[in-house]
């Protein structure tokens, strides 16, 4: 399995096989915490080798620099199939957030495991506006 896309974005959609992604980000400016972000996507898209193919569990979390959720984790069920001529294969999934609160200013973590596994992460700021 390889991680293609792991993307916080404004916007995300799956539209028959086709990943939009809009607004890609890392960070997030506040006047004060605890800040709100109103509505933001985690885009996914993973490649599978014919070996791979089943039932699967994505979980999403995001975590403090402490490893504290910032929400409950998501767990989202996948079917990796393979096409007939194909030896390997995309799943795309978006996970739509809304109202994500942050507690403190600093550095968040946006982890990616399938099966229990970490596969990927990629880093998430809330810094202070000047």
């Amino acid at each position: 399995m390889q991680v293609e896309i792991l993307s916080l974005c404004d916007f995300a959609a799956d539209y028959a096989g086709k990943l939009t992604v809009v607004g890609a980000f890392d960070s997030i400016y506040a006047r004060q915490v605890p800040a709100v972000h109103a509505h933001c996507c985690i885009a996914v898209k993973l490649r599978f080798e014919r070996v791979e193919e089943g039932a699967k569990t994505l979980r999403l979390s995001i975590t403090d620099d402490d490893g504290h959720p910032v929400l409950p984790q998501m767990e989202i069920p996948i079917r990796v199939g393979m096409p007939p001529d194909a030896h390997t294969n995309a799943i795309q999934v978006v996970a739509n957030i809304a109202g994500l609160k942050f507690d403190a200013f600093g550095e968040y973590s946006i982890d990616l495991a399938i099966d229990g596994r970490h596969e990927g992460g990629i880093p998430l700021f809330v810094r202070q506006m000047s």
